[in-house]
């Protein structure tokens, strides 16, 4: 992903140069567990873990030379450590016990980053709906006045979708935070299960029940699947804050930073740039969820088509999430909130407010419901006070506090399912 959207912390840790000291790593890891094992001469240990690390640019022309980056990474490195022990290096392992135990490393490490950036959001969330779960604000359906809510309420369900969605994505991270130290073909012909579970406890890695020679792949697709859930849980907010935005209805605004211009040529401009940003982020995770899917059926025990498309695809989406999940929670936290211009669009909407009730006490009063309905719905589109004294609506219906408290009961309790639910 491009810089702009990656935080220094992810881009670091899905860098090459990252790659290559976790590949040393594993590598150092296998010679240890040999040693242990008495398999190996306690000596190479030493001489590898002596060793300089190779240039990564040197790893990149050795495997241009040789169209395979781990023989790239390998030609770099061994030769900075005595031949007696370099011939010993990546002993019985095939390219992928090397490849996929790092990056279970590295997924592990990105994952947590993007878990706490995900609980930063969620407090921000916290945050303010505590602060705004009394402020009343008109509710929406189809993007016309329904009936009324409060602010906190409206984030509250968006907050309770990221909590679900924050769930699948560390059992996805559990996922894919596994090795193999399996050999070719996974059959463990050169190495003992004993060298593999040493490998595994010292980096912390879960371990592939029975690798094809590679990790399954479906452990990738449910991970990018996972972030394409947060994402679109981010577009979620972003979205409803576009709305609320728009001229006419002006209920939030984002922050803006001091020098702020929204255009070149009109000066009034202030834009939601910020949630758009969001949603459209959150295409760029959509397809590469769809591409990862594609990714599982790899031929017989391997193929490489899924190299291509997860070094692009993985760096992509949890770099972009992570960016999505930081950015979200300073634009929640930075929030202009304007109860005031929620009153307002509730008082323009006041007449409509109490057409429920309205039709209800017709009912009531021994009417059937279609003839309730239709009479409730031809005052309203009148607009015509005789007619809607005769339904028993006024022009301020449901603007008193009274008449607010009625239309949203169970304001504690709910409260207090929602907090207990975001943890």
């Amino acid at each position: 992903m491009i810089a702009r959207y990656a935080t220094p912390a992810m881009a670091e840790l899905l860098s090459d140069g990252h790659r290559y000291r976790v590949w040393r790593e594993v590598e150092e890891a296998v010679c240890r567990a040999y040693v242990n094992l008495g398999l190996m001469d306690p000596q190479v240990l030493v001489d590898v873990l002596a060793s300089e690390s190779p240039d990564p640019a040197e790893i990149r022309r050795e495997e241009l030379s040789r169209d395979h980056e781990v023989l790239g990474f390998l030609a770099a490195w061994t030769p900075l450590i005595p031949d007696r022990s370099a011939a010993q290096v990546h002993r019985g392992l095939t390219s992928y016990d090397l490849v996929d135990t790092a990056n279970g490393v590295i997924l592990k490490e990105a994952g947590g980053l993007l878990l706490r950036g995900c609980e930063e959001l969620l407090a921000a969330f916290r945050e303010q709906i505590t602060r705004h779960w009394a402020t009343p604000c008109l509710g929406r359906t189809h993007g016309m006045a329904a009936q009324p809510t409060t602010f906190g309420h409206r984030l509250a369900t968006v907050a309770l979708e990221l909590r679900r969605a924050v769930d699948v994505l560390a059992r996805a991270l559990e996922g894919v935070a596994v090795g193999t130290v399996s050999g070719a073909v996974g059959t463990y012909v050169e190495l003992p299960l004993e060298l593999e579970a040493a490998v595994l406890d010292e980096l912390g890695l879960g371990c592939e029940p029975l690798a094809t020679q590679v990790v399954g792949r479906d452990r990738h697709a449910q991970l990018l699947n996972a972030l394409a859930l947060v994402s679109a849980v981010v577009e979620h907010l972003a979205v409803d804050l576009r709305l609320l935005s728009q001229t006419g209805v002006e209920e939030v605004e984002e922050p803006r930073p001091p020098l702020y211009q929204g255009s070149s040529i009109m000066p009034h401009k202030h834009n939601p740039t910020g949630s758009e940003r969001l949603c459209g982020l959150a295409r760029i995770v959509r397809g590469h969820a769809g591409a990862a899917l594609e990714t599982v059926a790899l031929w017989n025990e391997r193929d490489l088509s899924n190299s291509c498309v997860e070094r692009v695809a993985m760096a992509d989406a949890l770099s972009v999430v992570e960016y999505q999940v930081t950015f979200a929670a300073g634009l929640l936290r930075g929030l202009q909130v304007r109860p005031e211009v929620m009153r307002d669009n509730l008082r323009r909407a006041a007449v409509r407010l109490g057409s429920p009730r309205a039709m209800l006490r017709l009912v009531d009063a021994g009417a059937s419901r279609e003839e309730a309905y239709r009479r409730v719905q031809s005052a309203i589109d009148a607009a015509d006070p005789v007619a809607l004294a005769a339904v028993g609506l006024a022009e301020d219906e449901g603007l008193t506090e009274s008449a607010l408290q009625q239309m949203l009961p169970h304001r504690r309790a709910l409260y207090e399912r929602v907090m207990k639910e975001l943890g």
